[in-house]
């Protein structure tokens, strides 16, 4: 039986470029490019007719231009997928697109291996999603209205699109407060692919990273991924980063969203630590959660990255599992307390106190400070925020937790 081709829209308002775009898909036998457009609006109506797997949108065009012509396309056919192609670079425009609806962006010029793979990742993502949705459909229109239940085992994505805000180490220290604290099986996933610093903060030399194991030619089994897990001393198991960033070209979110789901069946918490940028595995990795905690801090450039994070989040429905993060937390400096949580529409879930000397000692020892420094009050926010994550197991539901104002959080510090 022939394989499914995927369908692509071109979308470009020079004729040149959508001919360079199709000559390099053409000698690709499992995609097809089912027609093309020069303009926003024609790119919209070429969609609603066509219905292709992938449309391939330039941003600079005349009328609607690929932004506008995104974010109409995701709200009118969302199982179409959107890859953004230009020549624009600069993050700006990647979060706006990613507001927007996109699945991911490419900056021109690009190989020909380079748009293939990525409109394939792409491609089996949103089906894969789409599948998702369709099944938890069909059982709730089958099952009596009831009471949310807790997840049996919880997927804990960490992430900022903004890099030195301590997002690496949140993940390292609730993940061995996890383990440790609440004596539970815990991994550690280091999905920055391209930076990772997991093993670095816990002093770890790991025999095999995820890079190796997708490489393995018998396929992903538990059993395999366990092989790799390298042991930390609180108990915590880290599946960690490649040792170098051209060894993540082999990794997929495909890959991504099947160890996760391997590792949910085998421990009761997976911290997942992410790369700061909105890409199909960050996503991939995310629609899989249970919880995604969103960390910042108090000044005015994090608070802006934040804010469009909680848009891009709320288009891609996924902003039901968010929780907040304040991080380096202060009375002296930045946003005023009022102004913030204006801004963001709603309190943080947990602030973490300003301890430069802890953290610091900490993440040059390679010893994480809920360890070694159990009594400073960052490790005793930790090590509270931990109790709020609960998994239908022996231990029964957790309390409901007593919430504070978040002015009465940080004059708690």
């Amino acid at each position: 039986m022939e394989k499914e081709k995927t369908s692509v829209l071109v979308v470009d308002d020079i004729a040149n470029t959508r001919e360079d775009i199709k000559r390099l898909l053409y000698f690709e036998e499992d995609i097809i490019v089912v027609g093309e457009a020069g303009d926003g609006e024609e790119a919209l109506r070429q969609v609603q007719e066509l219905k292709p797997d992938v449309v391939l949108m330039d941003i600079n065009m005349p009328g609607m231009d690929g932004i506008m012509a995104t974010e109409a396309i995701f709200n009118s056919v969302p199982d179409t997928a959107i890859i953004i192609i230009s020549i624009q670079g600069e993050p700006e425009y990647l979060k706006k697109a990613m507001a927007a609806g996109a699945r991911d962006y490419l900056v021109k010029p690009l190989s020909s291996n380079e748009l293939s793979e990525t409109i394939r990742r792409v491609s089996y993502s949103c089906k894969t999603r789409a599948s998702r949705l369709t099944a938890v459909s069909s059982t709730e229109t089958k099952a009596e209205p009831a009471e949310p239940e807790l997840p049996a085992n919880r997927i804990i994505v960490i992430f900022s699109s903004k890099g030195g805000v301590g997002k690496t180490t949140l993940s390292c220290n609730l993940a061995v407060c996890l383990a440790q604290e609440r004596r539970k099986k815990v991994a550690l996933v280091d999905l920055n692919l391209q930076g990772g610093d997991v093993s670095v903060m816990l002093n770890l030399l790991p025999k095999g990273t995820i890079a190796d194991l997708v490489k393995e030619e018998d396929g992903i089994e538990y059993s395999l991924i366990n092989s790799f897990m390298a042991p930390h001393m609180s108990g915590l198991k880290i599946l960690p980063a490649p040792l170098r960033p051209e060894e993540a070209d082999v990794i997929t979110s495909a890959h991504i969203v099947e160890i996760l789901t391997m590792l949910k069946n085998h421990y009761d918490f997976i911290v997942v630590d992410t790369t700061p940028f909105f890409n199909d595995m960050t996503l991939s990795a995310m629609e899989i959660a249970d919880d995604i905690l969103l960390t910042f801090t108090r000044d005015l450039a994090a608070i802006k990255h934040v804010a469009t994070d909680l848009e891009i989040l709320e288009t891609l429905a996924l902003s039901d599992k968010v929780k907040l993060v304040l991080n380096r937390a202060t009375l002296d400096y930045g946003i005023k307390i009022n102004e913030l949580e204006k801004r963001l529409n709603q309190a943080p879930a947990v602030i973490l106190p300003y301890d430069e000397k802890t953290v610091l000692s900490s993440v040059n020892k390679g010893h994480p400070f809920v360890l070694t420094h159990h009594n400073t009050r960052i490790a005793q926010s930790i090590r509270s925020f931990s109790r709020e994550f609960s998994i239908a197991d022996k231990d029964g539901p957790a309390e409901a937790p007593v919430k504070k104002s978040f002015v009465a959080k940080l004059f708690s510090l």
